[in-house]
């Protein structure tokens, strides 16, 4: 076997790449643009951080009343965008991008892992164009 470099990739989702900040949420919800992808909503917007993609995951109290299923869909929204935000991130770094982006769950009722695992790739995806775009723009 010969001696290859072999690139590992994490799967994480640390506190850094966790918004927290009260500021950078109010701005994202005031000047951040947005899309849908039923029946997720996701505001978007390039900022001047130290991580290069920072995220946040918010559930409707007025849909679901029971805070275990609000945590329930937040759980599994945080578990598909981990797995899949690798692309996002790689692609940020290259071009030397940050991002910070807000996933808000639209649904009334609690979807299904592999719906939910499809609708977070298509979002991924077309941030990824987004970043694409925004990089022949500044070119």
């Amino acid at each position: 076997m010969k001696n290859s470099t072999i690139i590992r990739t994490r799967f994480t989702f640390s506190k850094t790449e966790r918004l927290k900040s009260h500021k950078l949420i109010a701005r994202l919800f005031s000047e951040g643009k947005s899309f849908v992808v039923t029946p997720l909503r996701i505001l978007y917007q390039f900022s001047p951080l130290q991580s290069n993609l920072q995220s946040g995951f918010a559930v409707s109290a007025k849909k679901f009343k029971r805070a275990v299923d609000r945590n329930r869909v937040k759980r599994l929204m945080r578990e598909t965008y981990r797995l899949q935000k690798n692309d996002l991130r790689m692609m940020l770094k290259e071009r030397g991008k940050c991002m910070c982006v807000f996933f808000i769950y639209t649904g009334n009722e609690i979807p299904e892992y592999k719906q939910l695992v499809e609708k977070m790739q298509f979002a991924l995806a077309r941030l990824q164009k987004i970043v694409n775009e925004s990089a022949v723009e500044n070119s």
